[in-house]
């Protein structure tokens, strides 16, 4: 029997690889890298905002683990990635969002976006989004049609998505930088655009996620809004637009691991977002775009992987010029005399 455990053959999704990283270590530092958003929240939007923090970590953890204590499997809340998801779902929420519904939405989260699919690394869609889409479908109202205000902590029923999308919006250079600082209405986490840029280069060059989604599903809102003559700038500072990029995009699970694929998965994230805040019912497309293109990770895995063996042609060999030697010629001499 102890040789039968020390034999055990373990199955798990791919990719397959190995590194010196463990997955608590890089989802601590992920936690490390929503830090700076966490702590600006709170100071932007007051108890509010850490109420639903710590609710929702507090429920993602605790529904993780009793998921997996009902199911009977190893208890893994000790790897992080369930605080994780409880803390990207706080901070895509607003700071309005009632307890009992960032509750509902951390059990949707775990239970249903990733515990029905095999726990971690299994999962097709990002659990912090799927929580979020869930909400916002069923309580439109709550998630959507109303915003906190932060410098009069009042109550605001327009967003500048939908005053863009209405073309009643002006901005002037005061407006861009009061947005790029994060002095505004929003959910908890996107309201800094300074704090996520400083996120994305500490993920980067830690190596924690991969340039490549990130920057495609920017560069193609950017090139469609300058193309049909929308504001580029408000475009990148107001949403989700570059935290969904940042945090969301460039999850393991539910990203394509090739790097091909990964730059076909930014753009078609780009690319609904923009049709999406364009021509949609909704004034912001982020959680939409990325969800969709979630369901072609595999899809693109697939015709971007790459087959080894295959493709190229064999190269010829090349021939080798033999120095002849006073020893060949002696043996030669010898085999023809015999």
């Amino acid at each position: 029997m102890a040789e039968l455990e020390k034999n055990e053959i373990y199955l798990s999704p791919s990719p397959h690889f190995t590194g010196g990283n463990t997955t608590q270590k890089i989802m601590c530092a992920v936690i490390l890298a929503l830090l700076p958003e966490c702590v600006y929240g709170v100071i932007l939007f007051g108890v509010r905002a850490l109420v639903t923090i710590l609710v929702s970590v507090a429920g993602t953890v605790c529904f993780e683990a009793l998921f997996q204590k009902l199911t009977k499997h190893e208890i893994t809340i000790n790897d992080c990635s369930a605080a994780v998801s409880g803390i990207l779902l706080a901070l895509v929420l607003p700071p309005t969002t009632p307890v009992w519904m960032v509750l509902l939405g951390a059990a949707f989260a775990i239970i249903v976006a990733k515990g029905f699919f095999g726990g971690l690394g299994a999962n097709v869609w990002n659990p912090a989004l799927t929580g979020r889409a869930f909400l916002f479908v069923s309580f439109p109202a709550a998630l959507g049609a109303s915003w906190l205000t932060p410098a009069t902590d009042a109550i605001s029923s327009a967003t500048v998505l939908s005053q863009i999308k209405a073309g009643t919006f002006v901005a002037d250079s005061g407006t861009y930088m009061q947005y790029f600082l994060g002095n505004r209405a929003g959910c908890i986490g996107e309201t800094s655009i300074l704090l996520i840029l400083i996120s994305f280069a500490f993920l980067a060059l830690t190596r924690i996620i991969d340039w490549r989604a990130p920057f495609t599903m920017v560069a193609t809102v950017v090139l469609l809004t300058w193309a049909t003559g929308g504001d580029v700038l408000m475009a990148l500072l107001s949403g989700g637009l570059l935290f969904g990029a940042t945090f969301m995009v460039t999850d393991f699970s539910t990203a394509p691991v090739t790097q091909p694929g990964r730059l076909v998965y930014g753009a078609g994230c780009g690319l609904i977002t923009f049709l999406i805040r364009k021509f949609g019912g909704y004034p912001e497309g982020v959680m939409f775009s990325i969800l969709i293109m979630n369901s072609f990770s595999a899809f693109l895995n697939k015709l971007t992987w790459t087959k080894y063996g295959y493709g190229r042609r064999a190269r010829k060999p090349v021939p080798v010029k033999k120095t002849v030697t006073s020893f060949d010629v002696k043996n030669a001499k010898e085999e023809g005399a015999k």
